[in-house]
């Protein structure tokens, strides 16, 4: 069975949630992790306290957050697992509509990716 990451990127510093969009989440990943679909996720603070390494040119740098120039950060994460892309992406819709619903002042990516087993190209 194919596995996903599905990620949720917003504007850094927009508030919490409101408590409708927990709600219909706490529902929502309740019924996938059930069913077998949502095997981990959770939300993230923000980047005040994040660490990059940056490896350039055979260099490593350390750079501590916050990131002024940041637009959007990474606000949540999931990892999921379905039998069809098809059914992968349908779903990841659904979890965006959630946010459309109950949280509509503010714009949130809904992304998901499928994870690398090895070298094959996805759907192989």
């Amino acid at each position: 069975m194919p596995r996903f990451m599905g990620f949720v990127r917003m504007q850094e510093g927009i508030g919490t949630p409101p408590q409708s969009l927990f709600d219909a989440m706490d529902v929502h990943i309740g019924e996938r992790a059930a069913a077998g679909v949502f095997l981990d996720g959770g939300g993230l603070y923000g980047t005040e306290d994040a660490v990059n390494f940056v490896v350039s040119g055979g260099e490593i740098t350390r750079v501590d957050g916050p990131y002024a120039e940041s637009k959007e950060v990474i606000g949540g994460w999931s990892l999921l697992q379905y039998d069809t892309l098809e059914e992968a992406v349908a779903d990841q819709q659904k979890f965006a509509e959630l946010h459309a619903e109950h949280w509509p002042e503010v714009t949130v990516v809904s992304t998901l990716r499928q994870i690398s087993e090895g070298p094959e190209a996805p759907g192989d």
